[in-house]
C-alpha cells in the first residue's frame, strides 16, 4: 500500500506551509510520471493581488505533463501585519520581510523534497505578479532561466535618476548589491499584455500605499507602461519579446497560453544547449 504523503507529492499537491515562515503558503502540479531520479524543470507562477496561486497551478496541469515540469505556485497572504494591506510582497521588501529570499528558500524547500533541477527556474508573474517578478529579476537573474512579465501596473525602471521604486536609484544600498547588467542580459524576457487591458482605476491611484508621484509619467494603461519598460530594457540590451494577447483584458488566464509558448521555447533551446562539463 502508497503512503499517503507520497500519493500526495504528484499531481495537485495540497497547500504547503514554508519552513522559512509559516506565514507563507506554496502549492505544486507535480507531473505523475516523474520519478525521485529525476530533475525536472521548475516554473514558478507568482500570484497578483488576489493571491490565485491554485488557479494558476490548475490551468498549468496540462502544460506540465506535456513538457515535464514542476510547477509552483507560491503564496503570500495578504494582511501579513496590516490586514488592510493588499501589496506587500510586490515591491520585494515588506516591514522587515524580503520576498526575493522568501521565494529563494521556498524553491529550496521544493528543491529538497521534489525531482526539480531548482539552480536555474522559470518565473512568471501577471500584474501585481508581474511587478514582483521584473524586480526579483533585478536581484536574482542568475537563478532565472527566463522570466515572464505580465501586465505589471507599476514599473521600475533601470534608471540611477529615479527613486525606488520608480527607478534603481539607492538600489545598492537598499538591497546590499548592485545589479549585475551582464547577468540580466543573459536572461531572456518576455514581456506580455492584453490588447483591451486598458482600465486605469487600479493603477492611477494618487494617495493609496502602493503609489508613488511619476508614476503617471510612466503610462496611463498597463499597455503604456509595459512599452515604457520595453523601451528601458532595450537601451540596455536586454533579450526582449513583446507580446501582445489580442482581445485579452486584465486576464492572466488569458495571457497564460502565451507564456506557456514562450516558456516552451525557452525550455527547447536549454534542453538543446550542450552539458558543461562538471
Amino acid at each position: 500500500m502508497a503512503n499517503t504523503s507520497t500519493v500526495y507529492q504528484r499531481g495537485k499537491t495540497p497547500i504547503f506551509a514554508s519552513q522559512v515562515d509559516p506565514r507563507l503558503h506554496y502549492c505544486l502540479y507535480v507531473p505523475q510520471r516523474l520519478t525521485n531520479d529525476d530533475r525536472a524543470p521548475l516554473v514558478v507562477v507568482q500570484h497578483g493581488t488576489a493571491r490565485s496561486a491554485a488557479t494558476y497551478r490548475n490551468h498549468l496541469e496540462d502544460f506540465a505533463e506535456e513538457q515535464g515540469v514542476v510547477v509552483l505556485t507560491p503564496i503570500f497572504p495578504a494582511g501579513l501585519v496590516d490586514p488592510d494591506d493588499l501589496h506587500n510582497f510586490k515591491f520585494i521588501e515588506y516591514q522587515g520581510i524580503r520576498f526575493d529570499r522568501m521565494l529563494l528558500a521556498i524553491v529550496d524547500e521544493v528543491a529538497d523534497r521534489f525531482p526539480v533541477a531548482a539552480e536555474r527556474f522559470y518565473l512568471h508573474g501577471f500584474s501585481g505578479g508581474g511587478q514582483f517578478t521584473h524586480r526579483f529579476l533585478y536581484l536574482h537573474p542568475e537563478r532565472l532561466a527566463a522570466a515572464s512579465i505580465g501586465a505589471p501596473g507599476r514599473i521600475t525602471q533601470l534608471d540611477d535618476t529615479l527613486p525606488w521604486w520608480l527607478g534603481t536609484k539607492g538600489f545598492e544600498e537598499k538591497f546590499g548589491q548592485p545589479i549585475d547588467f551582464d547577468a540580466l542580459r543573459r536572461v531572456p524576457i518576455q514581456l506580455v499584455v492584453g490588447s483591451e487591458d486598458v482600465e486605469s482605476w487600479e493603477i492611477m491611484n494618487p494617495g493609496e500605499s502602493n503609489w508613488m508621484d511619476g508614476a503617471e509619467l510612466t503610462g496611463t494603461t498597463r499597455i503604456e507602461r509595459l512599452r515604457t519598460l520595453e523601451r528601458n530594457y532595450r537601451s540596455h540590451g536586454l533579450d526582449i519579446t513583446f507580446d501582445m494577447v489580442e482581445g485579452a483584458a486584465h486576464s492572466g488566464r488569458k495571457i497564460l497560453p502565451t507564456v506557456e509558448r514562450f516558456f516552451a521555447d525557452q525550455l527547447k533551446t536549454r534542453a538543446q544547449e550542450p552539458v558543461s562539463p562538471r
